[in-house]
């Protein structure tokens, strides 16, 4: 399990390495080299998802590794408090930013290996905090360097707790 110790208080995420085994591990690596640490859930959008984990608190884009293979082929749904990564246009195009589902979101889930079917990958789901999930998706929110939908007051992930892994 993985606490995201936020501004707001702490979300408990429990990864899928067995359905998701690149995305968790990539995730992981994440975690454990501290990436997380300082950045913003930077763009809330009520009754959809709150994404974070990759825009540092001047809303600059971090450095991360190479894009990963989607796998959200795994069977997993966007569904309330699962954990899925962000990405560009590009299916295989994720890196670190991920978001949480505040509903279920079956037209995020894999249809098809076409760039519009390929979906977004669930890798986790929340195990503790939806409380706090639900509390950052009631944030006022604003417009911001070039980003619609971020929060007013920043939402920090201020630290990373890895247990049992």
């Amino acid at each position: 399990m993985i606490n995201l110790h936020t501004s707001l208080g702490v979300i408990g995420i429990e990864l899928d390495r067995a359905r998701a085994p690149v995305t968790a591990a990539n995730f992981l690596q994440y975690a454990q080299e501290g990436f997380f640490e300082g950045t913003l859930f930077h763009r809330v959008i009520p009754n959809f998802m709150i994404q974070g984990g990759g825009l540092d608190q001047n809303m600059s884009q971090k450095a991360t590794r190479a894009p990963i293979r989607n796998e959200a082929d795994n069977g997993l749904k966007n569904q309330v408090g699962a954990v899925a990564m962000a990405r560009t246009a590009d299916p295989h195009s994720a890196t670190a930013q991920f978001f949480i589902n505040l509903k279920d979101n079956g037209f995020l889930d894999h249809r098809g290996t076409t760039n519009q079917g390929w979906g977004y990958c669930v890798f986790g789901r929340v195990v503790a905090g939806m409380g706090v999930v639900e509390a950052i998706a009631k944030v006022p929110t604003t417009s911001r360097r070039g980003h619609q939908d971020v929060p007013v007051d920043d939402v920090v992930i201020t630290q990373v707790e890895i247990v049992d892994e």
